[in-house]
């Protein structure tokens, strides 16, 4: 018996789905693609919000930022729910690795009094402010317009979710359950976290969704991280013996460099939309950046031998600069 194969090519009746045919012409279309564009509920959602009735259910009239196109403000990662969570779980696994060789070299165990302190008292109480990121982020998703806008926002949500619970692992890691009651005590009534806990909870009643995501995304974020765990953590504690801390906070600082470029690149499109688009960037980014460095002013303060204002000078120049790549002077 004799059998002889060939090679049938099979074409396609469709390539893609009607509402990318329109966007992007009659060819394959990427996971990105399917996942991110003209998905957005704009027909027949039946009847207005009962907690406002003045506005839709899904409504670009409740921001002050104006889009012809939502959807231009993609990701430039073009993260979907696989590349996302395949993304994450390999950095999972990195940071499950960091803990585990700090706890089984005894590393934590061999940081003096005075580190241990320090870093319990610096990053426990920011994960209530992780948290505060989560329910900000959440907010966008749910109020924004345009899915290649609002699911980054969920990814960003999860992310500081995720970020709460290392900060809780390094303070249990570091302290104990002791050391999260003093975060939590240190958060609702020390005297130099009260700036900054009533920035969180300032932007967690705001109602437009770009300037909460100027808020939190771009003016604390863009600030605290490069303040707290690239020149505190990484230069001056790794500096003076804590390179363990440096290890266990090592996500936190390879995340903000990736969304960083997600931030940029949507500040970057809205801006050059318009002129009005512009102004309002630049008068929220302003007023918002000025609260966030001085609220994060006190918490660098209470780390011993840091120069606040130096530190904090340093990052709102950076900050600046990183602003002016994307067309925006402050």
């Amino acid at each position: 018996m004799q059998i002889d194969l060939r090679t049938v090519s099979i074409q396609p009746l469709r390539n893609t789905f009607d509402h990318l045919v329109r966007r992007f012409g009659d060819k394959p279309a990427s996971r990105y693609q399917e996942g991110s564009y003209d998905i957005q509920a704009a027909e027949n959602l039946h009847y207005r919000p009962t907690w406002d009735p003045e506005q839709e259910l899904y409504d670009t009239g409740i921001t002050r930022i104006v889009m012809q196109d939502w959807y231009a403000l993609k990701d430039p990662r073009q993260f979907y729910y696989s590349t996302y969570t395949l993304t994450r779980a390999r950095q999972q696994d990195s940071a499950e690795a960091s803990f585990a060789f700090v706890e089984s070299r005894g590393l934590a165990e061999a940081l003096s009094d005075e580190l241990r302190r320090t870093a319990l008292d610096l990053l426990v109480p920011l994960r209530h402010a992780a948290w505060g990121a989560n329910q900000n982020n959440t907010f966008i998703c749910g109020y924004g317009y345009g899915t290649a806008f609002t699911q980054p926002c969920i990814y960003q949500a999860m992310d500081n979710l995720g970020i709460a619970q290392y900060l809780s692992r390094l303070g249990l890691l570091l302290g104990g359950t002791e050391a999260l009651e003093a975060g939590k005590a240190a958060w609702t009534s020390g005297d130099a976290w009260q700036p900054l806990r009533r920035y969180v909870e300032d932007c967690l009643v705001l109602r437009d969704p770009f300037e909460l995501f100027v808020a939190q995304n771009v003016a604390l974020d863009g600030l605290l991280y490069p303040l707290v765990y690239e020149a505190l953590v990484d230069d001056h504690l790794a500096g003076r013996g804590g390179s363990a801390v440096a290890m266990l906070t090592q996500f936190m600082s390879d995340w903000f460099a990736e969304t960083g470029k997600w931030v940029d690149a949507v500040l970057k499109v809205a801006a050059a939309e318009s002129e009005h688009n512009r102004a309002q960037l630049q008068t929220w980014i302003g007023a918002w950046s000025e609260r966030a460095a001085a609220a994060l002013l006190p918490v660098v303060g209470q780390v011993p031998g840091a120069e606040a204002d130096e530190l904090v000078g340093e990052r709102v120049a950076a900050f600046k600069a990183r602003l002016e790549k994307t067309g925006i002077a402050l």
